[in-house]
């Protein structure tokens, strides 16, 4: 066998060896075992399952090329031009096994006892996130994992996937150690927050605003502007938190941001997330701009008086002092912007002002409290919001708030689970025959 033939060979049996990989690339849904109650979303499990299967028929369609290639023109190229071809063959197959493996963390865990049903109670948390009354876009399809780590992220739906693909679904990823309690619900509609945004084109809008303020203002005055605009964000996405969640956003992102004092004050360089100590304050200045309230400036106290700002370099300290005090300007442009997709409503507009008000939470808590059965029947945030403002005002314990809060998961799992297989059992009913 020359050299060249026996090039031929190994890279026809590479690639006959990549087929056999590829057709062990199955549907989830005939390979991973969950209770009904744990389950996907249906539109969520068919853009996964559709995903995967349009990568495995493409991957699997240039194989096939490839070797038909190999077995007739390509016996004329050079050994060095077979490979190339093949390593970028390699290279795709690679990226789908990175798709399937993606999804595979989102599936995998929902065949956990109590975890699988909880992250599709978190599913049901976050879908009720995406909800904008307005139709100003369309929610896509939501999915939740756990991974060990205080921070949550999210891989927004219509990103790319690797290989070019696009993500049918958002993905995102809450930390472990935050189950369960109102600090998991901070973390995740943080993380809705983020494809809220895109879907609005909300950073850049904001980006715009925030540059005009800087021309407008004297050149003392700007540096403040100029971080809020490389922050915006994160800080967005805090809007969207708070204002779904009220103070049980503020108080989930202390439970993040509790570090070490030298983490809490870094500077942030080039990083998107303000200064620790400060997104604190500004979470607060966000809170008290929506929702009117003394416990807001309290909260702030709270917060500076556990981690005071005498000790730092009196330059550092100045420059903390002069963001702290451009917080309420930029709170009311930030709160007040108008971007184009809102059609000329605010994003104060948008938000649940009525049902987010301090004074009504503890009257939907004392209700809830007596009528338990319709907590379970409200939206999911607003169950977070209720629980967190609770838990602000005393009025739980973090046993009872980690036990109704799991039970509530299970109960908004099994009621979705429910609801689609109503909903099939209707579509796939037999229209009734005449009689004869």
């Amino acid at each position: 066998m020359t050299a060249g033939t026996l090039v031929s060979w190994l890279l026809e049996q590479e690639a006959r060896a990549l087929l056999t990989r590829i057709e062990d690339i199955r549907p989830f849904a005939i390979h991973e075992t969950m209770v009904p109650a744990a389950n996907l979303s249906p539109a969520a499990q068919l853009g996964i399952e559709r995903t995967i299967a349009d990568g495995r028929t493409v991957l699997r369609r240039r194989v096939l090329g490839y070797l038909s290639w190999l077995r007739g023109p390509g016996r004329a190229a050079s050994p060095a031009d077979q490979q190339r071809r093949f390593v970028v063959l390699r290279l795709q197959f690679n990226n789908v096994l990175s798709q399937f493996d993606l999804f595979t963390e989102v599936v995998t865990q929902r065949s956990e006892h109590g975890t699988g049903v909880w992250l599709s109670g978190l599913d049901a948390l976050a879908a009720d996130a995406l909800r904008l009354p307005g139709d100003y876009f369309e929610p896509p399809p939501v999915a939740c994992y756990l991974a060990r780590g205080p921070g949550a992220a999210i891989r927004r739906a219509r990103t790319r996937l690797p290989g070019g693909a696009s993500n049918p679904i958002a993905i995102i990823r809450v930390p472990r150690e935050r189950m369960v309690g109102h600090g998991i619900a901070s973390s995740l509609v943080h993380e809705v927050g983020h494809q809220v945004a895109a879907l609005l084109s909300l950073v850049p809008s904001l980006r715009s605003r925030l540059q005009a303020e800087q021309r407008d203002r004297r050149p003392e005055d700007r540096a403040p502007w100029a971080c809020f605009e490389r922050w915006i964000s994160e800080i967005a996405a805090d809007l969207w938190s708070v204002g779904l969640l009220g103070i049980g956003s503020t108080l989930g992102l202390m439970g993040v941001v509790s570090l070490p004092t030298l983490f809490v004050f870094r500077p942030s360089g080039e990083d998107p997330h303000p200064v620790p100590w400060l997104r604190v304050l500004i979470s607060c200045g966000i809170g008290d701009a929506l929702y009117p309230h003394p416990q807001w400036a309290a909260l702030a106290r709270t917060w500076t008086s556990m981690y005071p700002s005498h000790r730092l370099t009196p330059d550092y300290a100045r420059t903390l002092a002069r963001l702290e005090a451009a917080v309420p300007d930029f709170v009311q442009v930030l709160t007040e912007h108008r971007p184009p997709a809102l059609r000329g409503r605010s994003l104060r507009d948008v938000m649940p002002i009525r049902d987010r008000r301090p004074e009504r939470l503890l009257e939907l808590f004392t209700h809830w409290r007596q009528n338990p059965a319709a907590m379970a029947q409200a939206p999911p945030s607003l169950v977070f919001a209720t629980v967190g403002q609770a838990r602000a005002a005393g009025r739980v314990t973090p046993e009872w708030e980690s036990r109704v809060l799991g039970e509530l998961l299970t109960a908004w799992a099994v009621r979705s689970s429910v609801d689609i297989t109503e909903l099939c059992a209707t579509r796939t009913t037999p229209a009734a025959v005449p009689a004869a």
